[in-house]
């Protein structure tokens, strides 16, 4: 649907959708896009809207920028949405605009010092602009210059951090009722758990005991309940709050531990009846079974693909990536983007947005997303099966993202 989200969500029927999944404008103006600072993500009529045509209970996932997700949080919450979770998302392909206030001095003195030798860096410095740092796409070489007495005090010091993580709320439209009658009412209202578990790259999952295991496990078994306690399978592990994109940089992160080990564990709350033990629960393994190694490994990988971003774009137009017409931006100091069909700057990783679309969507759900650039969402919907509805103000974003999810289809 092309337009205006906040037009073109009111065709859609109170109650018809299952879950949305979307990426709005951050607003920070990002590459100077005029789309990334017009204040929408923060407008309450917007998300009013979401809610209105969401089925009772169910979800919503929403990136959002570390600077200003609380902005946009707040909004969704005005509209009537509960806040039940914060998604990280966490990377190594940010790359720092940082000021570096050294050069800043010197370039508002108008001190140009001389030149004392070379550098070779990823993000060389560009010291026309008072060297904010940018990320090319090679490594390339500059001047390095000496600095006044007043900017090497200075020197060192920075405006900005590296980017590396995106929240992600996760809210739910009001139940009607509890949960279960939400559930079986509506057909929306919960969290797919199975299968949103962490996989566990070859490794046995726990619960899956023969009779040897079970009796050293420790298992003590009431009349006829062997067939019913035989197979207890865990898909893997159980989902959490922070996903990672597996680089060198977020592994780094994260220390290596010992093996895991799967073990029998009681309950806390007396039931006689529960697998003859006086436990709640009884004495079922919990836990996982592996090799060790990084701690990553507890939590969702979603790996980004090279070839993802420009899939069913045969014949389109090959365009500077940060530029709607593939004009350099600044004619006397060319940028270092990419040429690529799929321009838009701020593609996800259809992995991560497959993800995302399963764990808030039932079987044969529609997905919406009031934000769709060029078709990251959609493109993750159909491939998860599920039906997808998306509204987009480019007309030249919207192509995209239709070839991109016609491509998957």
């Amino acid at each position: 649907m092309l337009g205006d989200c906040r037009d073109r969500l009111k065709e859609l029927p109170d109650n018809s959708i299952d879950s949305i999944v979307t990426d709005p404008p951050y607003e920070l103006g990002f590459m100077g896009k005029s789309w990334d600072a017009s204040g929408v993500a923060y407008d309450v009529t917007v998300w009013q809207e979401c809610l209105r045509v969401l089925k009772p209970g169910g979800h919503l996932l929403s990136f959002g920028g570390s600077r200003t997700y609380h902005r946009m949080a707040c909004a969704i919450e005005d509209a009537g949405f509960q806040i039940r979770d914060q998604i990280m998302w966490v990377y190594g392909s940010g790359f720092p605009k940082s000021l570096n206030i050294s050069k800043a001095i010197d370039k508002a003195a108008g001190f140009v010092g001389e030149v004392i030798g070379k550098g070779s860096s990823w993000n060389r410095p560009d010291s026309a602009e008072g060297d904010r740092a940018r990320m090319n796409t090679s490594p390339g070489e500059y001047d390095i210059k000496e600095l006044s007495a007043e900017a090497k005090e200075w020197d060192g010091w920075g405006t900005a951090l590296k980017p590396a993580h995106e929240p992600i709320v996760l809210a739910r439209k009001p139940l009607d009722g509890t949960v279960a009658n939400n559930v079986l009412t509506h057909g929306v209202g919960g969290i797919n758990i199975d299968g949103s578990r962490v996989n566990y790259n070859g490794e046995k999952p726990s619960g899956w005991f023969d009779e040897k295991e079970r009796t050293n496990a420790g298992f003590k078994l009431t009349a006829g309940s062997s067939s019913a306690i035989t197979s207890v399978p865990s898909t893997g592990r159980f989902p959490a709050n922070f996903i990672h994109d597996g680089s060198d940089e977020v592994l780094q992160l994260f220390p290596n531990t010992s093996p895991s080990k799967a073990a029998a564990r009681g309950g806390t709350n007396p039931n006689p009846m529960d697998w003859g033990n006086n436990r709640s629960d009884g004495d079922i393994v919990k836990g996982h079974d592996d090799n060790g190694g990084s701690a990553a490994r507890f939590f969702y990988c979603a790996k980004a693909s090279k070839k993802d971003r420009n899939e069913g774009l045969d014949g389109f137009p090959l365009v500077k990536g940060g530029s709607m017409n593939g004009a350099e931006t600044r004619p006397d100091r060319p940028t270092n983007h990419p040429i690529r069909a799929n321009h838009h700057p701020t593609v996800k990783p259809t992995d991560l947005m497959r993800y995302l679309c399963r764990l808030v969507t039932p079987p044969n759900g529609t997905v919406l997303d009031p934000f769709t650039g060029s078709g990251s969402t959609g493109k993750a919907a159909v491939l998860e099966g599920f039906n997808f509805i998306g509204v987009e103000q480019s007309a030249e974003y919207i192509e995209i993202a239709k070839a991109r999810i016609g491509a998957a289809e």
